[in-house]
């Protein structure tokens, strides 16, 4: 499996803002992908926060499995980490934030009220990996165009204060990485979610571990996307022969490079159907020490 890494200076210095401007929150929102809701938090921003409170923000659930959805939703409940999983165009999705910080940060607001503090708006950090959904979701909570969007990675690129109403202000950060993953699956999990830079990885090795990811969960998918037989998926065929299979059905010749950029972009964009890539057992199964 391929190595793969990404982290350019800019995210080395929007890492130090972040632990520099720390201080000045109440509460971090920390987005995380629900295709891949372990490989895409990043434990610098855990070490960043400290005792500081923090919710999770399952983005992207729109093209997320419901089912393995659900056992996150159940894993991070028994672990006492408080979440959200959010289609970040949801009408209610401002109330549904401010609503779940208010209740988070309950003794807090509570101790600032009994002391005569005038009440002010709850002061936001929001965090997450390149491509995770964060502009979206910033757009629809200050309900206007103020974050940038686009479907890769590295499209904010400085900190700025938005209001989203008199009882929520957030401090929006550009999409950082960390220096090393805890292994080269958790590197390609984060290729294939657009975290990193399309051009920085290789492709084929990437849409070979989709590949063989699909053939063992979810293979109607597979079949269906790109009118394959049974016999296209038997064991004894190989997953390079699969892509050259596929490559020659999308009528790209022998061009299995084009190939394997179609089958990465298909399955980010949700075009094979919902799917979640992890599930909380792998922790345990990888021997990941949480």
């Amino acid at each position: 499996m391929a190595t793969i890494q990404w982290f350019p200076g800019h995210m080395a210095k929007a890492l130090r803002q972040i632990r520099e401007q720390m201080p000045l929150v109440d509460i971090v929102f920390e987005l995380v992908d629900a295709r891949v809701p372990y490989s895409s938090q990043n434990p610098e921003v855990a070490m960043a926060a400290g005792d500081k409170p923090r919710l999770l923000i399952m983005t992207k659930t729109d093209l997320a499995d419901p089912d393995r959805l659900a056992e996150w939703k159940q894993y991070f409940t028994a672990k006492g980490q408080p979440f959200l999983a959010l289609d970040s165009r949801q009408h209610n999705v401002s109330k549904l934030v401010t609503n779940k910080s208010k209740e988070i940060l309950h003794d807090q607001l509570a101790q600032e009220a009994a002391k005569g503090l005038k009440k002010r708006p709850i002061r936001a950090m929001c965090v997450g990996v390149p491509n995770v959904g964060k502009s979206t979701l910033l757009n629809h909570l200050v309900k206007k165009n103020v974050a940038q969007t686009g479907n890769r990675p590295g499209v904010t690129t400085g900190q700025q204060w938005l209001r989203s109403s008199a009882e929520l202000e957030l401090l929006d950060t550009p999409g950082v990485l960390w220096h090393k993953f805890a292994s080269p699956k958790q590197g390609v999990m984060l290729a294939l979610s657009g975290a990193i830079k399309d051009s920085l990885y290789p492709k084929d090795d990437v849409s070979l571990f989709a590949l063989a990811y699909l053939r063992e969960h979810q293979p109607e998918l597979l079949k269906k996307r790109y009118h394959l037989t049974g016999q296209d998926l038997d064991p004894a065929v190989g997953n390079p022969d699969l892509l050259l299979t596929i490559t020659s059905k999308l009528g790209f010749r022998d061009d299995y490079d084009r190939a394997s950029e179609r089958l990465i972009f298909d399955l980010r964009k949700g075009k094979l159907g919902p799917i979640t890539m992890e599930v909380p057992s792998d922790l345990n199964a990888e021997g990941i020490n949480e």
